[in-house]
């Protein structure tokens, strides 16, 4: 396999289906026009690619495991840019929500084995730097989709958010089928029982949590979110017993492995919702449009963009959670100074400069973390372990999205709020003044839960480590 041509058809998988968790935002209320339709209905052309990618993230790295990831992939990769090619021409919502979990399904098998497919493919003494540039695929590629979103929807129209899917998914199938080939399968059988069990508690967890952020909370979806926590030990007992997991629980024993995995989900928690956060803020309180808010959040993007690679060098020489938790005290820092200096009036320059500080953190943090986390799961292994990497990220976004919606209906009307978040409403006077110290305190929470990340990461320790299973 030529490494680097593999590299690019991961990169790109990985980058469009990160991209497409976002793209979506800044053009909703033009869909909703479009197709008319109504706010709720469209919010779910987004919140559907969301829940499903959390869902089946696990379910298909394991998938990988058994059939060969380079098969899955490759499939998934058809199947992403044949949805966004039908999502593009949707004449109507619900067959747009449809075509939109057809690509979350080709998401899913995307990004759950992609950095599988770098350990089969790299050394280890040199996985760090590969992932340094698929990284940027991530919550970087949610950025980017957030800048996509705003400037296709303003120029072309919101079905180019899809069509741009396309010739790129077309170009990297036909590179993905001459140059990933598939690593030893392993000749087991798929936990069926298991997949079910996590698959439905996932699927109660997020779309409880989804309905609160959208409409308040009621009595069905705080017992959907009950019910599907409940359903996780029930997952553990079935993991214990059947022959061939999901996931090896006993690969939770690695502290590494279990500590950077939940470095990535405390960290998509709580570094994802400055982005939300942010674009509330710029549209709501200082009445920019979804095109000027987007590139005023490019620095970190391009920042994050060219450190990456080079951090994932450092990574590679052997203590990763170090490198990461110092990545990610940069993003609690950019956290502290929102917190202490963002007002209605803040100079942009200032915004601009922050959002520097916290490109320098995500390109520090992702291939930093994937190096640690790859490094720990057994070759036998790595898609499941890659696919709950991918869904704890997925499921970071999701609670990112619901936390930063539910802070600030705390100050202001629910439906205000999404006004807000889609750029169709600004706020005046005291209200506007209310709403930033409401945005204080979902800066200060964020910056909790960095420290939590920070925290589990550098507990990590090293890749310098002798591995036992």
């Amino acid at each position: 396999m030529n490494q680097k041509i593999v590299l690019l058809v991961l990169s790109l998988g990985t980058l469009m289906a990160a991209v497409d968790t976002t793209i979506v935002l800044l053009a909703l209320p033009t869909i909703t026009d479009c197709l008319h339709t109504n706010l709720f209905s469209s919010i779910w052309v987004l919140l559907a690619y969301l829940i499903v990618l959390a869902v089946l993230s696990t379910q298909a790295g394991r998938i990988g495991d058994l059939i060969g990831r380079g098969k899955i992939y490759n499939s998934g990769f058809i199947l992403f840019t044949l949805a966004s090619a039908l999502a593009g021409i949707s004449p109507n919502v619900c067959l747009l929500i449809s075509f939109r979990v057809i690509q979350a399904i080709g998401g899913a098998l995307l990004t759950s084995n992609s950095y599988a497919i770098i350990a089969d493919v790299f050394p280890p003494n040199s996985r760090g730097k590969a992932y340094g540039i698929t990284s940027l695929g991530w919550n970087v590629g949610a950025l980017l989709g957030i800048v996509l979103g705003g400037v296709l929807t303003t120029f072309f129209g919101w079905r180019f958010i899809f069509y741009i899917n396309v010739p790129i998914g077309i170009i990297s199938v036909i590179l993905g089928i001459r140059e990933i080939r598939d690593s030893r399968v392993i000749k087991n059988k798929l936990d069926i029982t298991g997949s079910v069990i996590l698959g439905v508690s996932l699927a109660l967890i997020s779309v409880g949590s989804m309905m609160i952020a959208g409409i308040g909370v009621n009595i069905m979806d705080v017992v959907e979110i009950i019910l599907g926590v409940a359903l996780l030990p029930f997952f553990v007992i079935n993991e214990s017993k059947v022959q061939s997991p999901i996931i090896n629980l006993k690969l939770f024993k690695i502290r590494l492995l279990s500590f950077s995995l939940l470095a990535s989900l405390f960290q998509g928690i709580g570094a994802l919702s400055i982005t939300f956060l942010l674009i509330m803020y710029l549209q709501g309180v200082r009445g920019l449009t979804p095109l000027q808010s987007s590139l005023l959040l490019t620095p970190g993007y391009v920042v994050a963009s060219v450190l990456a690679p080079f951090m994932g060098r450092i990574a590679d020489k052997g203590r990763p959670g170090l490198l990461a938790g110092i990545g990610l005290l940069f993003i609690f820092a950019s956290l502290m100074l929102y917190y202490f200096i963002l007002t209605p009036s803040t100079p942009y320059f200032t915004i601009l400069g922050i959002t520097a500080i916290t490109g320098i953190g995500s390109a520090m943090f992702w291939p930093s973390n994937a190096t640690a986390v790859m490094f720990s799961a057994p070759k036998e292994y790595y898609g499941s372990v890659s696919g709950v990497s991918r869904t704890l990220g997925s499921i970071g976004t999701t609670l990112s999205y619901v936390m930063s919606i539910t802070v600030a209906t705390l100050v202001i009307p629910r439906q205000v709020a999404f006004e807000i978040f889609l750029g169709t409403n600004v706020l005046d006077g005291d209200v506007s003044n209310a709403f930033v110290n409401g945005l204080h305190f979902a800066f200060l929470i964020s910056a909790i839960i960095i420290i939590i990340a920070t925290l589990f990461s550098v507990l990590g320790g090293s890749t310098n480590v002798k591995r036992s299973y």
